[in-house]
């Protein structure tokens, strides 16, 4: 049974948070995304979950400097995607970032296969959930018929 909110009543949601990092010299006017090994060749932004105690803007630079290798600095707030994992709500809190510089310490290659520069009209073609999709279309100001 789901709540008003939309939420199945008593479920605590999964609470998440990534980046639409914005790139700079020959990656100006793109953003980085992600090529998933886990989720069967999942494409998306890179995220992930929240520790304890951590705030989800820390969450998002955390996440992208572990997913891309990249360290990026906050704009500002993009906005929230909502779904499930199997019988449990996730919301997921995206912050637009601008990239900073390379990080000293390895990207995640067990998860991440690769990352990727794309325009935003690249990425609505390519990244593979709907909800992330239309993020990025009113994010960038993306005609309507730019989301599958």
């Amino acid at each position: 049974m789901k709540s008003p909110r939309g939420n199945r009543a008593g479920t605590e949601p999964i609470v998440a948070a990534g980046g639409i990092v914005r790139g700079a010299g020959d990656n100006r006017g793109k953003i980085v995304i992600v090529h998933r090994r886990r989720y069967g060749g999942e494409i998306g932004l890179p995220k992930g979950k929240s520790e304890p105690g951590e705030t989800p803007a820390a969450t998002a630079l955390r996440e992208v400097e572990e997913e891309t290798g990249l360290i990026a600095k906050v704009r500002e707030f993009a906005g929230s995607t909502h779904y499930e994992v199997g019988r449990t709500p996730k919301v997921v809190h995206y912050y637009v970032m601008d990239y900073d510089r390379l990080s000293a310490t390895k990207r995640d290659s067990k998860e991440v296969e690769r990352s990727e520069w794309v325009t935003p009209i690249e990425a609505v073609e390519k990244l593979t959930h709907n909800e992330d999709r239309e993020l990025i279309a009113v994010v960038f100001g993306l005609p309507k018929g730019h989301s599958k």
